[in-house]
This record gives structure tokens, sequence and C-alpha cells, in this order.
């Protein structure tokens, strides 16, 4: 799969957000290593601090399959700027990929893509607990 095919799957996730309370929906789709994508979209609550991010519903998605190995993650919105993951995103995905290729879109459909490395700079995962 292409980056923009995967980035127009993440588009797609849109129309699935439940965004009651900020209207702003986000798709995301995470390529595993095998090739599977899963796809996952923002989740709002009325107790705000329960609501659920796309990379994240995504994640859990995969790991919840058995997944635990990951290429790309495609994350995008309706907004004029890049719909950047929020730093528990960063944090989710690095415990699973600090490798990860981060594909980050913006309304208009154009796209950048950063390593999550980048992105979260001295991340903590597994092997800072040895």
């Amino acid at each position: 799969m292409t980056d923009q095919a995967l980035v127009e799957l993440a588009f797609s996730m849109l129309e699935k957000a439940y965004v009651p309370y900020s209207h702003f929906p986000v798709g995301a789709a995470l390529e595993g290593e095998d090739g599977t994508i899963y796809t996952g979209c923002n989740v709002e609550n009325a107790a705000y601090g329960s609501c659920i991010c796309a990379e994240r519903t995504a994640l859990v998605k995969a790991v919840s399959e058995g997944c635990r190995a990951f290429r790309r993650l495609a994350v995008v919105g309706n907004s004029a700027d890049y719909c950047w993951p929020c730093g528990s995103c960063r944090q989710m995905l690095y415990e699973f990929a600090p490798d990860l290729e981060v594909l980050v879109a913006r309304k208009d459909h154009a796209f950048v893509k950063y390593p999550l490395r980048q992105l979260l700079p001295h991340g903590f995962g597994p092997s800072s607990l040895d």
C-alpha cells in the first residue's frame, strides 16, 4: 500500500468519529509489520478525560488482535494544519514501535512523514526499565 493510500484510508474514518463536543473528527490507519491495516477514529465522552484518540483506537484494536509490531501510521483531520498526534498517542505508539513512520495530513490530503523518534525524542520505552 502506498503512503497516499494509507492516508486516504485514514480519511475514510473521519465519518465514523464520535465527536459531539469538539466537532473535530480524526482518523487513523496503522500498518502492522505483516501489512495488516488497523483503522481508528476518535471517540469522545461527556467525561472528557475518558476520550480516546484515533491513533490509540487503531493501536488498541491492533494489540487486541495480537499485533505488536508496526511500520506506518497515518493520522488525518479536517483542519488547514497537519493533524499531529498528541503526546499520549506518541507515548503509546513508542511502546510498540519507536521506529514507526508517522504520516500526518491536513484537510487537502497533503501529508508529511516523520519518524516517531523525531516526534518523541528521548522517548520512554520498555528498554528504559532495564
